[in-house]
């Protein structure tokens, strides 16, 4: 199992491409509740698991707009979910589900960035290594 997992392709979101998802995602989401009648917390816990899925699938290069993205995608399910007019009220009830998948996403990005400059000074060293090698050689 893990083997097939691990000859799938990752995939890679570009900036433009984490919010057109997000705030696709979230529109759907946003319909979703509408139908079941305003499910507050099953609309949060899919912003979770959207700001989750995009942070770990924009690309190195792009990881800001993960964070800016989210909250942008929450509030546009928002006024799908409940209107135009409660927004401002189902911003401020939903709070706590906006900081948290927030949260989430800032978190995903920071250690993924912290990995990105970790193998990038590895590479360094590894490379000044081989320099200092081949002038010994020499």
């Amino acid at each position: 199992m893990l083997d097939a997992l691990a000859r799938l392709p990752r995939p890679k979101l570009t900036g433009l491409g984490c919010g057109v998802i997000a705030i696709g995602s979230m529109l759907v989401a946003g319909w979703f509740s509408r139908v079941l009648g305003g499910a507050p917390v099953l609309y949060g816990l899919l912003f979770v698991l959207v700001s989750i899925a995009v942070a770990a699938w924009v690309r190195p290069v792009d990881l800001i707009c993960a964070p800016v993205a989210v909250p942008i995608a929450y509030a546009a399910g928002l006024i799908v979910s409940g209107g135009l007019y409660e927004l401002f009220t189902e911003l401020a009830v939903g709070a706590p589900w906006l900081f948290a998948g927030t949260l989430a996403a800032v978190g995903i990005t920071l250690g993924r960035q912290v990995t990105v400059m970790a193998g990038r000074i590895r590479r360094r060293r590894e490379n000044a290594a081989r320099a200092a090698a081949q002038q010994q050689r020499g």
